[in-house]
């Protein structure tokens, strides 16, 4: 008599995006589902082979925030999948209303994406037409996607004149054109790099829905190196190390660039994926450590000129040099280094990560 009582419980697993909800329930054979949300809980009530055998499973969810109530739900011979979509467009921190994971809930990893990725998906989502509908730009559509290609290829073909120009030059005179690399492609990387600015303010103003912040962090970052450290310092122009900042800089650009020229008009040719999700590896560590040498070299330079240094008010009349900020410039690099590292390296095991199949 006290198993006729016992609620059976299925496995549920979940994911969210920006709109939406995603909900798994692991029973087979299910016939007729009882799938309802009222005052935003999730009730479910269904006939079908669980963990417990052949049986009745039901539970009910408190959505963590307001939810449209009419899920949608599609029966596989395996599993239920129910999709809600959220009143809100927003990312949830969790589920449910309380803060205590029910124990028959779990992530849904084979669906799971933090918070940025799923930022790309829907920026790709939005550039991509829905069943012939535009989905969020309207009218918009057609000239915002010219817009961002066009952007895309300016850069791309700025980053590959540089590119081009150092390597053949490199090949003519060797080692020697590592000292003339400002005064041959300078004006060309103010430019690219001035540009980038559209970048961050597109991701400021919602055009395109990359986070702000890493692409804040790049802008500043080169841009302190290019007009400060190399600009100012006729001394720092012609040492070797700009030959590997610009290089290494616009070695990175010229794939990004080209895959989000792809992107604009729907094309993905896989080569050119997997080598912007895979170059970074060694390119980018390579290039923070340019950048570090050109900091360190400029240092003692900076500290013979006076340049930027000054000192503070009376009373104090403490002199503080410039190199004291290049100095905390440096750690700084280093930490823009692995929250960016961290962030694309998990952009990459999601893209290319191997997907572990459950054995039923």
């Amino acid at each position: 008599v006290a198993m006729e009582n016992q609620v059976l419980t299925p496995h549920v697993y979940w994911a969210q995006r920006h709109r939406e909800l995603y909900l798994r329930v692991e029973l087979s054979d299910v016939q007729n589902p009882a799938i309802s949300i009222t005052e935003n809980v999730l009730h479910f009530k269904a006939q079908g082979h669980g963990a417990k055998g052949d049986n009745v499973y039901e539970f009910h969810l408190e959505f963590l925030d307001l939810v449209k109530p009419e899920p949608v739900y599609k029966l596989t011979q395996r599993q239920v999948n129910i999709t809600v979509q959220k009143k809100v467009s927003q990312w949830w921190e969790r589920l449910t209303k309380q803060e205590k994971r029910p124990l028959f809930l779990a992530p849904d990893f084979d669906r799971w994406l933090d918070e940025s990725d799923a930022e790309m998906e829907l920026r790709a989502k939005s550039l991509r037409t829905n069943h012939g509908e535009p989905t969020s730009f309207g009218p918009l559509q057609i000239p915002l996607r010219g817009y961002l290609f066009m952007y895309n290829l300016v850069q791309f073909l700025g980053f590959s004149w540089i590119f081009v120009n150092l390597t053949v030059r490199f090949c003519i005179l060797g080692k020697e054109s590592f000292y003339d690399t400002f005064h041959t492609v300078a004006d060309m990387m103010y430019f690219c790099q001035m540009l980038a600015v559209v970048e961050t303010i597109n991701a400021a103003i919602g055009v395109t829905t990359s986070p702000v912040l890493p692409s804040l962090i790049q802008l500043l970052g080169r841009n302190f190196i290019l007009f400060i450290i190399f600009g100012t310092m006729e001394e720092m122009q012609n040492k070797a190390v700009v030959f590997f900042v610009f290089y290494l800089w616009s070695a990175i650009e010229i794939f990004r660039y080209s895959f989000y020229m792809l992107t604009c008009i729907d094309m993905d040719w896989k080569v050119l994926t997997w080598l912007r999700y895979t170059l970074w590896i060694p390119l980018y560590p390579l290039g923070c450590l340019a950048e570090a040498i050109s900091v360190i070299q400029s240092i003692p330079i900076f500290n013979e000129t006076g340049r930027f240094s000054f000192t503070l008010p009376y009373p104090v009349k403490i002199k503080v040099r410039f190199s004291f900020f290049l100095q905390i410039y440096l750690i700084m690099i280093f930490l823009g280094l692995y929250i960016n590292f961290r962030h694309l390296y998990k952009q990459r095991r999601r893209r290319y990560g191997q997907k572990k199949k459950k054995i039923h």
